[in-house]
């Protein structure tokens, strides 16, 4: 039997963070799973596009991947996500998934960085995420995890986040997002009540891309690092993705054993259907 892994992120435009982080882990990922050929796609079409235009560079949508898959003769394909919540482009890899199911003898989807919450012996995954990036947080007066946000209601994994950080003793390490809550204003709040004058930036983000480079590190007058130092607390940047590290990369391999292996396939869905 022919077997894949479709290894599928959002994609970037920025060939060093590619480099560093997407295809460092699609690396590993043939490494550990050597009787799988692996593949790439992209879930942002603008940056195939772009990539196309700007460098030449042919990379598949997840539908066109998945079809060529069957044309090759593959029987048995392991979706494995990049995304680090289940937001719009998770809903986007499910569907294609549900879409051409029937097109292989066996086709598993892996759940992105922050699913489970370890209820009822499933994976504690916002946990395992801390563990995998403790070294990041280690040694500073406080740090910002600038995640994406979004208005998908996934939004809420980045609250989630702050609780079990707290809980787990992380209490000057701070969520702070682009585009959802908790906002820059509130961890500004945050910042402020507590007294801290010295923040480590640190992207919530796979790649070191757009967002870390312009939101979040740059000198405009709106990124993270430019409002935070016009009220007087002084900046270290990390710029990093966090596909770059090690032990983050690590959690997708052990999601693609959890797909092989065939567990969790049932868990949080309804009988009812």
């Amino acid at each position: 039997m022919k077997k894949a892994i479709l290894v599928v992120s959002f994609g970037t435009s920025h060939l060093d963070a590619l480099k560093k982080s997407i295809e460092k882990i699609e690396d590993k990922i043939r490494n550990e799973f050597k009787e799988y050929e692996v593949f790439r796609a992209f879930t942002a079409h603008f940056i195939i596009k772009k990539l196309k235009e700007r460098d030449n560079l042919d990379i598949l949508t997840p539908e066109e991947a998945l079809y060529e898959l069957k044309s090759k003769g593959f029987e048995e394909v392991i979706v494995q996500p990049l995304h680090i919540i289940p937001g719009e482009e998770f809903d986007y890899i499910k569907g294609i998934v549900e879409k051409v199911k029937d097109n292989f003898q066996t086709i598993r989807l892996g759940r992105p960085i922050f699913f489970y919450q370890g209820m009822n012996g499933l994976p504690e995954d916002y946990s395992l995420f801390i563990e995998s990036i403790k070294e990041v947080l280690a040694g500073e007066e406080s740090v910002i995890l600038f995640g994406h946000g979004t208005e998908h209601p996934s939004n809420a994994v980045y609250g989630m986040l702050q609780t079990v950080l707290i809980d787990e003793d992380y209490e000057n390490v701070f969520v702070a997002t682009v585009e959802g809550y908790p906002t820059v204003k509130n961890v500004l709040k945050k910042l402020k009540s507590k007294g801290i004058t010295k923040t480590k930036l640190v992207p919530l983000l796979l790649v070191a891309g757009d967002h870390a480079k312009n939101d979040m590190a740059s000198d405009e007058d709106d990124s993270l690092k430019s409002i935070l130092q016009k009220e007087g607390i002084e900046v270290k940047l990390h710029m990093h993705g966090l596909g770059e590290i090690d032990k983050f990369d690590g959690l997708y391999i052990n999601r693609i054993y959890d797909s092989i292996e065939g567990r969790y396939l049932n868990a949080g869905r309804t009988k009812k259907l």
